[in-house]
Parts: structure tokens; sequence; C-alpha cells
């Protein structure tokens, strides 16, 4: 009964969603907006379990001194004041009751725009070397396929400079399909997008199969390892 009853709940919610996405008429459509809502529900709890796996996570690095613990202090620190702040709604300009929990002007709104904001920039600046040291290793002709990622980068990174427009501009309007700039251009609107939709694609079937093994009872890790 442990595993037959989550089976069933998982089956049942499921299968009312997909019907009522394409079926958007009652029963259906009342059926969905309340599991929506049980839905935000348990992710309400869901937080409060993850904080409190943090917290205990960390909490155990910090005691026994295992290496990097005061960045894990850094962590539960500012995890509870951040908490706190929003909580409490401390330093609100109308209060407690008058404004929202991200008023212009609270704290908590300053500690977003000042510290996790220039937190996430930083860690973006950072992410560009990585991708630099990545592209320079994937942009070696060592076969052919390599060679024509090489060129095609080469190209877009020319074609968004002044350099691409400069090194082509002495070709004439009838061969202006061959300056740097438009194929630069066609390159990101035509090939690339034709690319992104592939993945979605791919995206979006990997994502209909791995729900109908859930709905089905095939896929049945979130029951846990036992």
């Amino acid at each position: 009964m442990k595993r037959t009853i989550p089976l069933a709940i998982t089956a049942i919610v499921g299968a009312v969603l997909v019907i009522a996405y394409f079926i958007p008429h009652p029963p259906f459509d009342g059926l969905r907006e309340d599991f929506s809502i049980f839905f935000d529900i348990m992710a309400t709890f869901a937080f409060i379990l993850g904080g409190g796996n943090l917290i205990k996570m960390h909490g155990n690095r910090i005691s026994r001194r295992e290496e990097g613990w005061f960045f894990s202090l850094v962590t539960i620190v500012g995890f509870l004041l951040v908490l706190l702040v929003g909580l409490t709604k401390f330093g609100n300009p109308d209060g407690f009751r008058g404004s929202s929990v991200t008023a212009s002007g609270s704290y908590f709104d300053h500690v977003y725009e000042y510290i996790f904001r220039p937190c996430g920039a930083t860690m973006f600046a950072l992410l560009a070397f990585y991708v630099a040291s990545a592209s320079f290793r994937a942009f070696r002709a060592r076969n052919a396929e390599a060679s024509i990622l090489l060129l095609v980068a080469f190209i877009i990174l020319l074609g968004r400079t002044f350099v691409g427009a400069l090194l082509t501009s002495w070709l004439p309007d009838s061969l202006r399909f061959l300056t740097i700039p438009y194929l630069a251009e066609k390159i990101m609107v035509v090939l690339n997008f034709a690319g992104n939709r592939a993945i979605m694609i791919g995206i979006a079937l990997g994502i209909v199969s791995t729900s109908l093994k859930v709905i089905i009872g095939i896929d049945r890790s979130y029951l846990g390892s036992d």
C-alpha cells in the first residue's frame, strides 16, 4: 500500500492534467485548477523541507570543521538573515501590514538589489572565462566537423564587430550576401534558429516520454531508493 497509493495518485493526477489541457471543459478544467492549488500547497512544504535540509547539511559541515566550513557558515547566516527580513518585513516603508515584502526601499529589496544581483553578475562574469576556455578546446580544427564549427564561430565573431564590415566593405551591393555581417546574421537567424528548434523538439519528446513513464508507473524514482 505504501507504494500502490502514491502510484495511483500520480497516475490519476497526471492523466487528469493531460486530459484537461486538451479538453478544457467541466469537469476537467475544475479538477486541473484544484490540483494546481494542491501542488502549490505541497510546494510550500517542500520549501520548508528544503530550508531545513540546507541548515542540516551545512550545520554538519560546520560542526565537523570540514574543508570549506566557513562558506557553509556564510550560507546559513545569509539564509537566516534573508528569511528573517522577508518574514518580518523589517524595514518596509509602510510597516508589516501596509506593503509587500518586495516593496521598493525595504530591506528585502536592498538585499536583492545590492547583494544578490551583484553576486549573480559576478558568477556570470566568471562563467565567461570558463566559456572562453571551453571554446578554445572545442574550436580546434582536428576534423572536418570541428573545422566547420571554427569557421562559423569566426564568421559570427567578426560579424558582431566593425572589423567584419570593414573586411567586406569593398564588395558591391550585388554581392551583399557574401559580406561577413550578412553571413553572420543569416547563420544566427536561420541555422541557429533551426538548431534551437530541433533541440526544443527533442526536449519536448523527452518530457513526454518521461511523463508517460511516471504516469504509467514504469519510472518510480520519486518513491525513493527503497
